[in-house]
């Protein structure tokens, strides 16, 4: 009899702040792709080394790649919130590992999550909704709601976002790129004209 191969254990690194270098692990699980680290550097150049003040949202968390990485630079308050029981699981174990006390992790579909979010309550949301789905635009509509104005989406896609489907929610491209089929988009809300 044959013993099955053992699985290879998965897991990313935080990759600036405070806990820089730690290891965060990534389940096995369909559809759970963390964001690379070439990815995540690239994001948080855009955004600084400081997210002192700043309420952070990881919708979609999976492995909590973007929202341990924003709490490790001093974000103010994090929320994780994953569907998956067993995935916020792990990431309890891991807010508790950290001693993350800004961090908070939430067991529940994101768009319904974000439906009941009041306006206005974080300075930045990363969208990274499974791939494969019609998730995208969506999740775009719900975090444009939530972030303060002048405030920034963060969305991970197969595809590149066209610029009416963004301002189509009054949010801006800043910023884009791609590594290798991510394409990644940093938003902003445009402030209501005065």
């Amino acid at each position: 009899m044959t013993a099955a191969p053992a699985r290879r254990r998965h897991e990313v690194r935080i990759i600036g702040g405070a806990w820089k270098r730690s290891k965060l692990p990534v389940a096995d699980a369909e559809g759970l792709r963390p964001t690379p680290d070439r990815v995540r550097e690239t994001l948080f150049n855009w955004l600084g080394p400081d997210l002192t003040g700043w309420r952070c949202l990881d919708a979609f968390a999976g492995s909590g790649a973007l929202g341990f990485e924003a709490a490790s630079r001093r974000a103010d308050a994090v929320v994780l919130v994953e569907r998956d029981r067993r995935l916020a699981h792990a990431l309890v174990e891991i807010k508790t590992r950290l001693r993350a006390e800004q961090v908070r992790v939430d067991n529940a579909d994101a768009l319904a999550w974000m439906a009941r979010c009041p306006v206005d309550s974080f300075e930045l949301v990363f969208l990274d909704p499974p791939f494969g789905t019609p998730l995208a635009e969506p999740a775009l509509a719900a975090a444009a709601r939530i972030v303060v104005p002048d405030g920034y989406v963060y969305l991970e896609a197969p595809q590149p976002l066209a610029a009416e489907v963004g301002l189509a929610h009054g949010l801006a491209i800043h910023r884009q790129s791609r590594a290798g089929s991510v394409h990644f988009h940093l938003l902003q809300r445009r402030a209501p004209a005065t």
